[in-house]
């Protein structure tokens, strides 16, 4: 108890006072009406784990405010991408399509202009919305995301990952990224009409590392957030030693994955580090939806805006000697999900979801929201059903998984997650190298079934059902 008394004063002085935030974001005193026309948050941070909120049991993280949002709201435990990598999983956010569809497989390639009309923000600006977008676009190189700015009602997006961190090495107050962009938000409502909804997207570029520094300085926090978490130690992985790794296909144990672990995590005191810092700055996004949180409720906007907070993929923190995403197994696939729809009675609120829901499903959501008629070349589903305490009888149990981006230093994989097996597909090892993972009996994914007769049946049918996505995603 004495040291979680501890961090909870280091950030009181060292990043916001929290008291004074949610007293003043009092988002959920009300049962509000619900209204046709809300207005979306919609806040997407980058690389963030499934698991790093308190709201989802992280004992050890400090974010306060985005587990009040989860507490009010919709928590939803069962969340996956599809394709983990950023700039193939914006792609589908954006447009609500598999990869497969899509065919965003690289950093370098834009949308055209038709696929541009039928994603969220073109479709809700053109049904009267007021859109903004802030942070990371991560679709296309960066000429094509500088020439995003007429798409948008209010643009402050920026190409690649961002730059470093801190916004001008020459600024003496050392202003953040995540910061500026929670400045920015605060500009975009202090200019929004009010009698116009509005579709703000943040994209926060933490706790994404920059690959391009010091290996031991590539998650850079806030200076305010340096003094979280100093007097803790952040556990290690389960799966971080040499038994979990030395089960992994060859093409994974050569890949870019383990050679980013070799960077940031291969000492449990270089983990230390990195793991700190890169909690520092989760905590520091929680600070800005915090202030983000106070101005809704400062401008009368919080009653009727629907939030939604997640992440764009999964994270290896040091999981099975890896780091970064890319991969299929558990650390790779699930991310955070919150919706809370301040609309809603509270009977539909404060609760937990266990079904699967993906990263196409945001589209179809907000266009749902706004009353906007969903396109059928979209294929995920909206969730609105269930935040309404709604479960559609036909809900997915299952989904396709795929990744092709850097084929020469990140392996390519397929396969089918269900609500109990994870099955995955090498396509790069000579002969096919297959996973079988019963999630049941073997939560941690470290005993592959693929080779065991007893499972035979149950493996011909994922393959079957590998074949079939194929086809019908594209």
């Amino acid at each position: 108890m004495k040291v979680r008394l501890t961090l909870n004063r280091q950030l009181s002085t060292a990043a916001v006072t929290i008291t004074g935030i949610l007293g003043a974001a009092n988002l959920f005193a009300a049962d509000f009406t619900p209204t046709n026309r809300p207005n979306i948050l919609f806040i997407l941070t980058d690389d963030q784990r499934w698991n790093t909120l308190g709201c989802m049991g992280d004992t050890n993280i400090l974010t306060p405010h985005i587990d009040r949002l989860a507490q009010q709201g919709v928590l939803f435990q069962n969340h996956f991408v599809t394709t983990s990598i950023c700039c193939c999983s914006r792609a589908s956010i954006l447009t609500g399509q598999y990869m497969r569809r899509h065919g965003i497989e690289g950093f370098a390639k834009p949308f055209t202009s038709e696929q541009w009309a039928e994603t969220y923000p073109a479709l809700l600006r053109q049904n009267g919305y007021r859109t903004g977008f802030i942070g990371k676009f991560g679709v296309g190189n960066d000429q094509a995301v500088k020439a995003m700015t007429d798409k948008f009602d209010y643009w402050q997006g920026v190409p690649g990952q961002g730059g470093k961190y801190f916004i001008d090495p020459k600024d003496p107050n050392r202003t953040h990224e995540t910061k500026k962009f929670g400045e920015d938000a605060l500009e975009f409502l202090g200019s929004t009409p009010t009698n116009q909804p509005f579709c703000l997207s943040i994209s926060f570029t933490a706790p994404h590392a920059r690959d391009d520094m010091p290996h031991l300085e590539q998650y850079q926090p806030d200076d305010r957030d340096l003094p979280l978490y100093s007097d803790i130690m952040i556990p290690l992985p389960a799966t971080d030693n040499t038994n979990y790794f030395e089960k992994l296909p060859k093409s994974v144990q050569n890949s870019e994955g383990h050679r980013r672990w070799l960077w940031r995590f291969d000492t449990p005191e270089h983990y230390e580090v990195s793991a700190k810092n890169y909690y520092r700055l989760i905590s520091g996004i929680d600070r800005e939806v915090g202030r983000i949180l106070a101005e809704l409720e400062k401008r009368g906007l919080a009653s009727n805006t629907v939030i939604i907070f997640t992440s764009d993929n999964g994270y290896f923190l040091g999981d099975r000697q890896l780091s970064d995403k890319f991969f299929m197994y558990e650390e790779g696939l699930r991310d955070p999900l919150i919706i809370f729809d301040p609309r809603q009675p509270v009977a539909n609120r404060s609760r937990r979801e266990t079904v699967m829901t993906l990263n196409v499903d945001f589209a179809p959501t907000m266009l749902s929201l706004a009353g906007v008629t969903v396109p059928t070349g979209m294929q995920g589903r909206s969730l609105l059903p269930l935040v309404e305490n709604r479960h559609p009888a036909d809900w997915r149990t299952e989904f396709f998984y795929e990744h092709h981006t850097s084929p020469k230093i990140i392996p390519p994989s397929e396969g089918v997650r269900t609500e109990r097996y994870a099955y995955i597909r090498w396509l790069n090892e000579s002969p096919l190298v297959e996973e079988l993972f019963d999630l049941n009996s073997d939560k941690l994914e470290g005993h592959n079934l693929a080779a065991d007769p007893k499972y035979a049946g149950t493996l011909a049918q994922l393959r079957t059902k590998w074949e079939r996505y194929c086809e019908q995603l594209k």
